[in-house]
């Protein structure tokens, strides 16, 4: 799996686990939806970290948490 695709991936995890919606974990945030639909749906590239720092504190986690998946070690993306 790509990184862009596990941190779509994460972000779909977080909106089904509080029970919500993207437009509310974006608010929630204080991030306007268009940044984070624009990469959801691949119209813009890899979030900031700053984007994903606000996008955790929103949901109530570290960016510890939401790094802690599996599949973030696994992905086979060269970086160069």
């Amino acid at each position: 799996m790509k990184f862009d695709d596990c941190l779509r991936t994460r972000i779909n995890e977080l909106v089904a686990e509080r029970k919500t919606n993207l437009t509310a974990l974006c608010l929630d945030s204080n991030l306007t939806p268009s940044t984070v639909f624009d990469f959801m749906y691949a119209k813009s590239k890899s979030p900031k970290i700053i984007t994903l720092k606000k996008l955790c504190s929103g949901a109530n986690i570290t960016l510890k948490e939401f790094f802690d998946r599996d599949y973030f070690n696994d992905n086979d993306e060269t970086y160069e």
